[in-house]
């Protein structure tokens, strides 16, 4: 019998077919929509850096998808895997013409497509941590599905990527505090609607920002963000660069999407790089 982590073929685990990228590019190239290109492929080491070696040749709205990714990279150059076509693994080539400060929402706003998409196509909940987490919860706890990771590519390019546990079992987490949407409960892992669900929603709200000039308020990305964030109203610890440290409540993101934190001392500052711990849950 195959193993269900063996990635020799499409077909080698029968829970998790291939994508159809003929039916992938009929319901989303559309004439006036974003995405203008969509390739899948069996595997690759990271589709970011791909995307991003071949961003001054492409048009604005490039999609890559690969069905495994053996060198996925995440924020502070931390790397994962997963088993072949177990998760949604992506990167978008976006060209946005918003003033430079505004960029940091981006990553931000790509956590609140990918939740909004995910919601309804799932049916499981989603949260957002800051600045680049996708949460759900499985057996009551909060555990990371999904991460973001926005990189510049080219003079004026942005490469974003998406990973999301989709179909990953208990005995292929990497670690305790993984999960997937089947672990959540998701009512749907087909990972087509999950790909289609995301990307439109993800073209919506992009839309919306542009148009915005990259507002985060007249987008309505700020309200969105803050909606979903189980970040805010929570005592963090944020491992900052230079080996500092910060402990506080999280109370609220500034006008470039920079988490603030209210500090004991009764000041606050604003963290716009680093690693945050939830310390507890609300409440």
């Amino acid at each position: 019998m195959t193993s269900p982590n063996a990635s020799g073929g499409p077909w080698s685990d029968l829970e998790r077919p291939p994508l159809n990228a003929r039916v992938l590019r009929q319901a989303l190239l559309l004439p006036d929509g974003l995405w203008s290109s969509l390739d899948v492929v069996a595997s690759t080491g990271s589709t970011n850096s791909d995307l991003a070696a071949r961003a001054a040749e492409l048009p604005e709205g490039a999609v890559l998808v690969a069905e495994e990714q053996t060198s996925g990279r995440g924020r502070l150059d931390r790397t994962w895997s997963a088993p072949a076509r177990s998760g949604l693994f992506l990167s978008v080539l976006l060209k946005p013409d918003v003033p430079a400060h505004r960029l940091g929402w981006l990553p931000l706003l790509t956590g609140v497509a990918a939740a909004t998409g995910l919601v309804k196509a799932a049916g499981t909940d989603i949260s957002l941590k800051w600045p680049n987490d996708l949460l759900v919860t499985v057996d009551g706890e909060e555990r990371k599905a999904g991460g973001i990771l926005a990189e510049r590519a080219g003079e004026d390019g942005v490469v974003v990527g998406l990973g999301v546990n989709v179909s990953l079992r208990a005995e292929e987490l990497p670690v305790p505090t993984a999960g997937s949407l089947l672990l959540a409960g998701a009512v749907s892992t087909d990972r087509d609607t999950l790909l289609r669900a995301v990307l439109r929603s993800l073209a919506d709200w992009y839309g919306a920002w542009v148009r915005a000039d990259g507002d985060p308020e007249a987008s309505g990305v700020r309200a969105a963000y803050e909606a979903g964030c189980a970040t805010l109203g929570r005592r963090v610890r944020a491992d900052l660069p230079g080996e500092r440290m910060l402990e506080g409540e999280a109370v609220s993101l500034d006008g470039d999407g920079r988490l603030v934190v209210a500090t004991e001392g009764g000041g606050t500052e604003a963290v716009g790089a680093g690693d945050i711990v939830h310390l507890r849950a609300t409440g």
